[in-house]
């Protein structure tokens, strides 16, 4: 088991905000790779950004919203796995160039509803690499394009992330690209 001194300056966001609900795909067979490739399901993040999401989550949760997130830190074992099964720098980050979920700033996140902790309707389900998962895809319905534009908005406004054009759920912490990338072992 490891220590939160070697996990600075990383934290376990449940230990930040526990009412935001954790389903990290790379934990489980549930992901793009169809493989299990992190053998823990905590959501490990740098601390800014726990602050930053746990405003977020308290200004949703005055609309009986939530977050639910999908993936944090990544180390970079864990990066190339994924860019191996898909080589593609529009979805996945080439480990040998900059990347964002190993320096800890990245997050990939949806809405829920809080009262059953359904997932609010997005354009596609999280990883799907096709156009319609583009922040500029507009052949969807009303409801999903709102519920899209309220992600974004809470997660720019409210928790300062930038958006990435190709993905609805990844939001980059701002200034992201002057934190280091980590080190950190999740095994």
């Amino acid at each position: 088991m490891q220590n939160a001194i070697s996990l600075k300056p990383l934290v376990d966001i449940k230990d930040v905000n526990d009412k935001i609900v954790l389903e990290i795909r790379y934990a489980t067979e549930n992901n793009f790779t169809k493989k299990n490739i992190y053998k823990t399901d905590i959501c490990y993040i740098h601390e800014d950004v726990a602050i930053s999401l746990n405003k977020v989550q308290k200004h949703l949760e005055k609309q009986n919203l939530g977050l639910k997130i999908f993936d944090g830190y990544r180390p970079i074992w864990a990066q190339q796995i994924l860019f191996d099964v898909l080589p593609d720098e529009r979805y996945v980050g080439n480990p040998k160039k900059i990347t964002r979920h190993t320096r800890g700033t990245a997050i990939d996140v949806t809405l829920i509803n809080l009262v059953d902790e359904t997932e609010l309707a997005m354009p596609t389900e999280f990883d799907s690499f096709e156009k319609k998962a583009h922040l500029d895809f507009e052949d969807l319905s009303d409801e999903i394009k709102q519920n899209r534009k309220l992600l974004q908005d809470v997660m720019i406004n409210i928790g300062g992330f930038e958006l990435l054009p190709n993905e609805w759920w990844h939001f980059d912490f701002k200034n992201w690209q002057n934190y280091p990338v980590l080190k950190i072992e999740l095994r």
